[in-house]
């Protein structure tokens, strides 16, 4: 916490000095910490718990959109701290979050005046978590010295199709092929997996609903078809689709569509129903694999 303090502190009162907006999204004892320190200084600081608006890492692009947006103005520069990534993270959500890391470089290249600082716990972490901390930050402040980083990608790179691998669905996983028939059999399917592992009736009618809108993307912009899989693991469920289709827009999901705009919800909606969804484009087409927790 000391280390956290001493690099955070500063460019907090920074922001304050220069009466710049910063929104701090940290885990509650870093926030008690933060607003003990700054005591008065805490009333020009949002804080957000990343434990609540994160835990699904695709949740968090738009939530710093929505504080740029209501906070940009000509000539006004704005801060940001936030830390997505942290001891105890599952392995899928952790490729997620330096997913989502990267994207972030993408996602503000056109707000050139939004500083935003990641924390990373060197001392709960992994060397190999912070040497992709390297591949997705341009600068890096390591026990007060500042340097740039040599090896971090550039936004061609960020935002090409994301194809890292994912383990594969389970030999016993329940399998539905669908098609241009109606999504009445897709929901169905969906719905007996996730009664059967347990999960509440508000999860099953979320979980139905983002696969129903996933396959639905499949029909019209996937090649007319694909396959939907479903299993139970001791977290909850996954359910993967798959199809021809290429998602090429590397923030798909993480941009909230205009609200007049017709069709594009999908990714959208499954983001902010789902525990997690990790979405991936290879040369045979797309998976979009959704997780439902406990």
């Amino acid at each position: 916490m000391d280390g956290f303090l001493a690099g955070t502190l500063p460019f907090v009162h920074g922001a304050l000095e220069d009466e710049e907006p910063i929104l701090v999204a940290v885990g509650a004892d870093k926030i008690a910490s933060l607003r003990s320190e700054l005591g008065a200084g805490a009333d020009g600081v949002a804080f957000a718990d990343m434990a609540l608006i994160g835990a699904n890492p695709g949740r968090i692009i738009p939530a710093w959109r929505q504080f740029a947006n209501r906070h940009a103005r000509p000539g006004r520069s704005l801060r940001g701290i936030g830390e997505p990534i942290w001891a105890g993270r599952s392995p899928a959500e952790l490729v997620e979050c330096q997913r989502h890391e990267s994207l972030l470089n993408f996602a503000f290249a056109d707000t050139p005046a939004f500083r935003l600082m990641c924390p990373y716990d060197t001392s709960a972490l992994g060397a190999d978590v912070l040497e992709e901390a390297e591949r997705s930050h341009p600068h890096v402040v390591e026990d007060g010295l500042y340097r740039d980083s040599t090896t971090c990608r550039d936004l061609d790179a960020v935002a090409a199709p994301f194809d890292a691998g994912m383990p594969e669905s389970p030999p016993g996983a329940d399998e539905l092929s669908f098609g241009a028939e109606g999504s009445s059999p897709v929901r169905g399917f969906v719905a007996r997996v996730a009664e059967r592992a347990g999960l509440r009736r508000q999860q099953v009618g979320d979980l139905v609903l983002a696969v129903a809108e996933i396959t639905g993307n499949s029909v019209v912009h996937g090649g007319g078809r694909g396959v939907v899989r479903a299993w139970e693991q001791p977290e909850g469920v996954v359910v993967d689709v798959e199809d021809r289709g290429r998602i090429e827009d590397p923030l798909a999901g993480r941009r909230r569509p205009a609200t007049a705009q017709v069709g594009g919800w999908g990714l959208w909606l499954a983001n902010q129903l789902c525990d997690l969804v990790q979405v991936r484009t290879f040369a045979r087409g797309s998976l979009v694999r959704l997780h439902m927790y406990r």
